[in-house]
């Protein structure tokens, strides 16, 4: 039979991850282990999920803070269910689109005028006469979705 819990030495080869990162997460409140008669740190077998689903969207650059607000959705009492994970994921989605839009946009508009301020290519002269896309705000505005107004 397989052991329900799990250590930290065990959850760290299965994730790849170093016991420092494991209990790192831990102090963020990503994950919650439990407690042997001795003290020491006893996971859920489906914090293997978790953790490796914490390291998925680090890696798509979601916050820590954004990570626990969706683990949060997930019981404490139970392993979550596929209906658990698939309504993260739905939570999810618009966000990741909003990514994927930002790095299309960037794909296609990196070589000309991003709306910046910087005003040093000749194209901006013509996309961004007197830096106009500053009256919206700091930062490359036509990457982040605006338009010139010509």
């Amino acid at each position: 039979m397989i052991d329900p819990e799990i250590t930290i030495g065990a959850i760290a080869k299965r994730t790849g991850l170093a016991v420092s990162a494991i209990r790192y997460y831990e102090e963020r409140g990503l994950v919650r282990p439990g407690r042997d008669a001795g003290g020491r740190r006893r996971f859920r077998r489906s914090d293997i999920r978790r953790i490796s689903f914490i390291r998925l969207l680090q890696g798509f650059g979601f916050t820590l803070e954004q990570i626990r607000k969706e683990l949060a959705r997930l019981p404490e009492n139970r392993t979550p269910t596929e209906a658990d994970w698939v309504r993260i994921a739905k939570s999810l989605k618009e966000d990741l689109e909003a990514r994927i839009d930002t790095l299309r946009r960037l794909q296609t508009q990196l070589d000309g005028c991003i709306g910046c301020g910087c005003l040093s290519l000749k194209r901006c002269a013509l996309y961004n006469p007197g830096d106009i896309a500053g009256a919206s705000g700091s930062g490359a505005r036509y990457l982040m979705g605006e338009r010139p107004t010509l």
